[in-house]
């Protein structure tokens, strides 16, 4: 019999604890002799798509971080000057940069960056030219000794590091910054131009780009002499880098065609990850090689896509769906609230012969319930199975209709001051919050910030608007502790999530992945969000995320891929339900999937218990 020694080179270590978990764990078994269990952990890695930037463009420069990144410069067939700041949700204009060039060098932060070298037009023209920024403005710092484009930058704005570029011919030419200056350092082992950087001034990285021919060669700076080190899998030029010298991505860039494939280096080897959503060359990147970004490039014209890199430990065997008994209706578009074993499922597509149907779980099957009064689909509810919500929906025209259940019956609520479907809908049935969704004017459609609050008898309109207008939005928790999701901000689906304390919204960090109608259910600190749709690729999707309170991580998937979905909000994240939607091709779902025991930090997998 085959031994685990025998297939990983490893023996089982005997533990009494477990060890502190962090991605050194990954893959790695171990038996806990206190708990009398064998364990491990996964990571799991994924590009999102996220907020495009506001000036499609490729030859750009980028630097800082996932959630605090810089793009300046570059070509939107010509030359630019555009500065953008970015988020972590979306882009914002900042100060212009003092040329308009392109394939210039990058380095430092959103709030000290640095920018140098690259090529003005007409005529063509190779730059010494230094810009440093303090997150509003460029000013002019000290020129390269060199005058080139096409290169390459790492470091900080008070050491930076340039090397490679095009004069012609390709230069191996390294400088270092030291705030004021530029010095020489010692020379590429390959003459290169295109290729791209990760990393410091004292430690860092480069690889790819073009030589002769289109290169995968990668060389590391111990801030005097460049050493070559293991190739990258795919040889490509005018790709992004995010990281440093021991923790880096290589991303997209051109082979014999603009490419999406992504490689990890962990200071030895190159890995090959998941690739980007978008393929693409002569894009920027910024931030580590477990939080990167990239953004811009070229496809088949220039690009304003913005994607985000994770990398996140989680344990499969903490969090898993099972199937559970099929609704008696099919439908999609429908509300839901309650729990895993006392659920409710209301309404739905197609209006009217699904529109007024509701049907409560036990935690095995599905029986008929009353009838709603309003038929209607494209609506959210909260509560409990005896004690639910249904607010708004579609009818055509949108409705402001709220409906309250008992257990066997629904009555008219108080209406809402603004009709709207597809909206958040949080809370218990005498103290809901409603945000987002479309409205009815000034066109039906219209995404919403406004956010109302239910006390048990009428609707009141709050100051707090959202940050992020959207319909097709999801949300769970409480009237003062509650959290918005997703959702559509047109043209596609959204990642951005928000957190509300009962008087106002705070952007907080993004899914992983944009969607729109998906289902959700748990409090404000802890949130599971499942299925829905996803516009970039487009289609729908099975994919779950769990939210700690600071970050969503992805665990393992529903069964069946679907969208416009429902859910029992009220249920805990331990014990989450969906049900019904759409496949996106006929029939609709009447699937039901029970989530149990999720875990929203890193923690070892089970594998066996003794």
């Amino acid at each position: 019999m085959t031994t685990y020694n025998e297939l990983a080179g490893l023996r089982v270590q005997y533990v009494s604890t477990d060890p502190t978990l962090n991605t050194g764990n990954e893959g790695q078994v171990w038996y806990n002799s206190t708990s009398g269990t064998l364990k491990s952990l996964v990571q799991i890695k994924a590009w999102s798509s996220a907020g495009n930037m506001n000036t499609a463009r490729y030859d750009l420069s980028g630097a800082g971080t996932q959630t605090a990144g810089l793009a300046f410069a570059g070509s939107t067939g010509t030359r630019s000057n555009a500065t953008e700041e970015y988020s972590g949700y979306t882009w914002s204009t900042g100060g212009n940069y003092p040329i308009s060039t392109q394939g210039a060098g990058a380095a430092g932060t959103q709030t000290a960056g640095l920018g140098f070298g690259g090529s003005t037009y007409p005529p063509l023209q190779n730059r010494t030219d230094t810009a440093e920024y303090d997150g509003s403005s460029w000013s002019a710092g000290g020129s390269m000794s060199t005058a080139r484009r096409a290169l390459s930058g790492c470091g900080t704005q008070t050491a930076g590091l340039a090397f490679g570029g095009f004069i012609p011919p390709n230069s191996a030419a390294t400088e270092e910054y030291d705030g004021s200056a530029w010095t020489a350092g010692g020379n590429l082992n390959t003459a290169r131009r295109e290729a791209e950087a990760a990393g410091t001034q004292t430690a860092g990285l480069g690889f790819s780009g073009y030589t002769t021919a289109i290169s995968n060669a990668t060389e590391e700076y111990n801030g005097s002499a460049w050493t070559s080190v293991n190739s990258m899998n795919t040889a490509r030029t005018d790709s992004a880098g995010a990281g440093i010298q021991t923790n880096a991505l290589g991303i997209g860039g051109y082979t014999t065609a603009v490419i999406a494939t992504t490689e990890q280096y962990d200071g030895t080897s190159w890995l090959a990850v998941p690739s980007l959503s978008t393929a693409r060359s002569a894009l920027a990147g910024a931030g580590t090689a477990t939080a990167g970004l990239a953004f811009g490039g070229y496809t088949t014209a220039a690009t304003a896509a913005t994607e985000e890199f994770n990398s996140t430990i989680f344990s499969p065997a903490t969090g898993a769906w099972a199937s559970g008994g099929n609704l008696g209706t099919a439908r999609q578009y429908l509300a839901g609230c309650g729990t895993q074993t006392a659920g409710l499922a209301f309404g739905g597509d197609p209006v009217p012969t699904n529109g007024n149907k509701t049907e409560e779980y036990d935690g095995s099957a599905w029986a008929g319930g009353g009838n709603l009064n309003t038929s209607r689909s494209n609506f959210q509810g909260c509560g409990t199975q005896t004690a639910g919500l249904g607010v708004g929906g579609y009818i055509a025209p949108v409705s402001n209709a709220t409906e309250e259940y008992d257990g066997s019956t629904w009555t008219n609520g108080g209406n809402l001051n603004t009709a709207r479907y597809n909206s958040a809908v949080f809370g218990i049935q005498t103290a809901a919050i409603t945000a987002g969704g479309g409205g009815a004017t000034p066109v039906v459609g219209t995404r919403l910030t406004s956010t109302e609050s239910y006390n048990g008898t009428s609707w009141t309109t709050t100051p707090a608007n959202l940050n992020t207008a959207r319909r097709s939005v999801s949300g769970t928790g409480t009237n003062t502790a509650g959290l918005v999701f997703g959702g559509d901000t047109a043209p596609g689906a959204t990642a951005a999530t928000e957190s509300y304390n009962g008087t106002s919204w705070t952007s907080v960090n993004s899914l992983n992945t944009a969607k729109q109608v998906m289902g959700g259910s748990g409090i404000q600190t802890a949130t599971v969000a499942f299925a829905g749709f996803r516009t970039s690729p487009p289609g729908s999707v099975a994919l779950t995320e769990l939210w700690d309170g600071t970050n969503w991580t992805s665990a393992p998937p529903m069964s069946t891929a679907r969208y416009a979905i429902g859910s029992a909000s009220a249920s805990p994240t331990s014990a989450s339900l969906g049900f019904g939607g759409s496949p996106g091709t006929p029939p609709l779902s009447a699937a039901t999937e029970e989530w149990t025991g999720p875990q929203t930090t890193a923690t070892a997998s089970t594998l066996t218990t003794s």
